[in-house]
């Protein structure tokens, strides 16, 4: 697996249920069964060509009852689950999963690519808590990376900007994101051709960088 599947792998807890929705190749699935970490495993995948790859993958677990692979278009027609992953997704997409769904399992683990604000938004108005929200580096990119269950939270305006974990922890990937961030903001400010609403706009979000810096 990759650093990133490696990471996300890592951070997903022990179930009977497993649903790995958009699991692409099933490498991850593949590991929650190799481990123990699940019981039975729900892959799915939107493309019908990924979802054959990941058939060929876990074949023999399909064989024997403990994996099940669906193509889907988020939770669409999957069975039971207590656990599920959405990774490698637009911020976007995987609100439209999660708002669309009919039943929301018990526990949650998310990777979006961006909008990581908006889903921390959104998953809390579903009745989610989080456990953990960091951000990770892999593959010289940064991700955001966030474990939930239900429950009732509240976060205040920088937890839904930054993550509740990087606040607390400010791990090293956290920091330097934001250095990264910081230099291009800087540089965005300084180009003489931006429009004076999107570099006020700029500077606010600089501003919020460096207090937290």
């Amino acid at each position: 697996m990759t650093d990133r599947l490696t990471e996300i792998f890592n951070s997903l807890p022990s179930c009977k249920v497993f649903a790995d929705v958009g699991c692409d190749h099933g490498y991850i699935s593949l590991e929650m069964l190799k481990s123990n970490k699940a019981e039975k495993v729900i892959f799915s995948d939107i493309s019908k060509n990924c979802l054959e790859k990941a058939r060929e993958l876990l074949k023999e677990y399909e064989k024997d009852g403990r994996a099940e692979g669906y193509v889907s278009n988020g939770f669409d027609n999957l069975p039971p689950f207590d656990l599920a992953l959405i990774a490698g997704m637009g911020g976007e997409e995987i609100i439209s999963i999660i708002e669309k769904a009919k039943d929301l399992p018990q526990k949650l683990v998310v990777q979006p690519m961006k909008n990581s604000p908006k889903v921390r938004e959104v998953l809390l108005k579903k009745g989610y808590k989080i456990i953990k929200d960091y951000t990770f580096k892999a593959e010289n990119k940064f991700y955001d990376l966030i474990t939930l269950e239900k429950g009732n939270d509240f976060l205040t305006e920088e937890e839904k900007e930054f993550g509740r974990t990087n606040l607390a922890l400010r791990p090293t990937a956290f920091l330097e994101k934001l250095s990264v961030r910081k230099k291009a903001l800087r540089s965005y400010i300084e180009n003489e051709n931006i429009g004076e609403s999107a570099r006020e706009e700029l500077v606010e979000e600089l501003k919020r960088i460096e207090k937290i810096c």
